[in-house]
């Protein structure tokens, strides 16, 4: 009799997997899959195309911080950069407002007319690095609730072969039951990553847009003081001279 169990057991395991869970799930298991294998590689692809984006505009902000304010003026400060810069297409703008304000037939106050063409330019350029996060946020809200899905339909068709079967009892159950759980499993794990990365490339978007704002406010504090004003540029300290002898 104990044998005749062990033997029942051993080939009752070989049933149950995660194989076995998406045969008996049909196409809806597939395609809830697919669905999830979908939102991860698309996550992925994001989160590294964004860190991308964002690594070249910060290279950018220290190249900028390492030569700009050192050129005599704003335009050769700006050709100092590259040419895709988000930092040069800033002075580029600003210079152009500044050049275009005398064209306008009913022209508004120089600040707010070179401000406005500067936050625009900002505005351009902070879109362009969270384009693609909403994506993630989505993937971090719905995954886990396609999962969920998943593991109803699964355990919705257990059910119903253990009804065909007749035989409620717990070792048939709980194997079914378990099967379907698996995809609940997958979807948090596509979800938390998506959270995770979400929330760290909203981070340094707004570290970048902090750095863009000030490198924009002091530029338009140059053009409108015609180039008096400008940050201080670091530079390293003269050696000391040495004492005279008296």
């Amino acid at each position: 009799m104990i044998n005749m169990t062990f033997a029942q057991a051993a080939g009752g395991a070989g049933q149950y997997g995660f194989v076995e869970a998406m045969k008996q799930g049909g196409p809806v298991a597939w395609a809830t899959l697919a669905i999830m294998i979908l939102m991860f590689v698309g996550s992925l692809y994001i989160l590294f195309t964004k860190l991308f984006e964002q690594n070249k505009i910060m290279k950018q902000g220290r190249d900028m911080a390492a030569t700009f304010w050192r050129a005599p003026s704003l335009a050769e400060g700006a050709a100092k950069l590259e040419k895709n810069s988000a930092y040069r297409q800033i002075v580029e703008d600003g210079l152009r407002a500044q050049a275009d304000h005398g064209k306008l037939s009913d022209p508004v106050e120089a600040h707010d007319w070179m401000h406005g063409t500067m936050e625009r330019s900002q505005n351009q350029i902070n879109s362009v690095l969270s384009g693609g996060l909403s994506f993630l946020a989505t993937v971090g809200a719905t995954a886990p609730f396609v999962g969920l899905f998943g593991t109803v339909w699964g355990i919705l068709n257990a059910l119903l072969k253990i009804a065909q079967s007749g035989d409620p009892s717990i070792t048939v159950v709980a194997g079914p039951v378990g099967e379907a759980l698996i995809m609940t499993a997958i979807g948090l794990v596509v979800a938390v990553p998506a959270v995770m990365a979400y929330n760290w490339l909203q981070a340094r978007n707004k570290q970048i847009a902090r750095d863009l704002g000030t490198f924009a406010n002091d530029v338009l504090g140059n053009i409108m003081s015609g180039g008096a004003v400008r940050p201080a540029v670091t530079t390293a300290a003269p050696a000391a001279a040495p004492a005279k002898k008296a």
